[in-house]
């Protein structure tokens, strides 16, 4: 019988961003961290059936291979509203 982690066993790093992603980590406990394939990113509903809880969006995006524990993760940011960014380059002298 092996026991499925619970989303407490997981510790889920705050939220970041850049222009393009919002990014976070996830370090998984021990017992799951030797079931994270080594050579490969995960889908959703591999990282899922790990145990690992996040809104929908975020994507396995990286091996860090020192750290094989530590999942990093990224999702777009929404788009700016089109009338926000073209008063924004307008304000820039972009247009």
């Amino acid at each position: 019988f092996q026991r499925m982690a619970a989303p407490t066993d997981f510790y889920y790093s705050n939220k970041y961003e850049d222009d393009e992603y919002e990014y976070r980590h996830v370090h998984a406990p021990k017992d799951v961290a030797k079931l994270i394939p080594k050579n490969r990113l995960m889908s959703e509903t591999e990282w899922r059936s790990l145990g690992i809880q996040q809104s929908p969006g975020w994507v396995h995006y990286m091996i860090h291979p020192p750290e094989r524990h530590v999942l990093l993760f990224r999702r777009p940011l929404p788009k700016k509203p089109e009338m926000a960014t073209a008063a924004a380059a307008v304000g820039k002298g972009k247009v």
